[in-house]
């Protein structure tokens, strides 16, 4: 059953990716193409913002000791430029820290 449903989340996408990439190239050297695409990132990214923020960031951030978790490995994963494994492993081990106390 798990099979079926991995098919039926994956088949549509993969075939649209095969109806497209040969038209690709000559889709992305349209000037509104380039900027419809532009646009369409710009929205998944306020999306995936959005959807950061409302049930991740409101229901984890709850005090001054969880902000100062999450900014911790805000500035792990940016400024130095950790490798993302290593920064769950942080984010996890100060959850669990937060947890004990």
């Amino acid at each position: 059953m798990a099979a079926l449903a991995l098919v039926a989340v994956f088949l549509p996408g993969f075939l649209l990716l095969l109806g497209v990439l040969p038209f690709w190239n000559r889709f992305r050297s349209v000037p509104w193409a380039g900027a419809f695409m532009r646009g369409a990132n710009a929205a998944v990214v306020g999306i995936l913002a959005a959807a950061l923020y409302d049930p991740v960031f409101v229901s984890a951030v709850v005090d001054v000791a969880s902000l100062s978790l999450a900014v911790v490995c805000f500035v792990l994963l940016l400024a130095w430029r950790t490798p993302p494994w290593a920064v769950v492993l942080v984010g996890a081990a100060g959850g669990v820290l937060l947890g004990m106390f």
